[in-house]
């Protein structure tokens, strides 16, 4: 059984732990149970629809749906996870800006777990860091490695934010586009990636910021 998948989810699953041990100000109730709820609920609409972009019914081949290695569609799992994480801290003030910088820094053990998987490697460079993958003599960037930095330094920027509400979660969610936007030219790619969906992640997540606050806490309007 190939074990490399799950040390880097379990990585993921420990980074996300101690963020919640760091940064422990406003988290809501039960807040391990919420994180990994929603991220079930993402990584099986992730992989649903990447099974119907395959043209395989998740109806007729129910047992392809744990086939994690088959793929998963970053982009409905993400949308899938915020939506959950937002639906079920609901009725937490700030709660999602609270999990903000733990889930930034699970995300950064993600892509450091490449360690375990031998999938750091991007494109070809001769930068001093840089090395080889077995039996090649090509030294590339270890790209994954980068992300991991970027979203670590991300985590520890919006732990330091102050809590007008969304902004730390709008930081967040535009930070983390903005990591995968930046180092996606680094990855080996036929198709050059998604591009267009962190690119959209980084505006919305600048929208969140900026104009999330004023849409909840807008006072009531007084009859006339």
């Amino acid at each position: 059984m190939e074990f490399s998948l799950l040390w880097a989810a379990l990585s993921a699953v420990a980074a996300t732990w101690l963020g919640l041990q760091l940064w422990t100000e406003r988290l809501p109730d039960r807040a391990a149970d919420q994180l990994i709820a929603a991220t079930l609920t993402g990584l099986l609409a992730g992989r649903l629809t990447a099974m119907v972009s395959q043209g395989i019914n998740p109806l007729t081949n129910p047992a392809e749906i744990i086939v994690i290695r088959g793929g998963v569609s970053t982009a409905a799992a993400s949308i899938t996870f915020i939506a959950g994480l937002a639906w079920t801290t609901r009725r937490s003030t700030g709660a999602v800006d609270a999990l903000a910088p733990s889930i930034l820094l699970g995300l950064a053990a993600w892509h450091a777990g490449c360690i375990w998987r031998s999938a750091c490697l991007g494109t070809p460079s001769e930068l001093p860091w840089a090395w080889a993958q077995d039996a090649s003599l090509v030294s590339r960037h270890p790209v994954e490695l980068y992300a991991a930095l970027g979203l670590v330094v991300g985590a520890v920027i919006v732990s330091r934010l102050g809590w007008s509400p969304w902004t730390r979660a709008g930081v967040a969610l535009g930070a983390a586009a903005a990591i995968r936007l930046l180092t996606e030219p680094l990855r080996p790619s036929l198709g050059g990636g998604p591009q267009g969906w962190y690119l959209a992640g980084l505006i919305v997540g600048i929208l969140v910021a900026v104009f999330g606050g004023r849409l909840t806490s807008a006072p009531p309007q007084t009859p006339t």
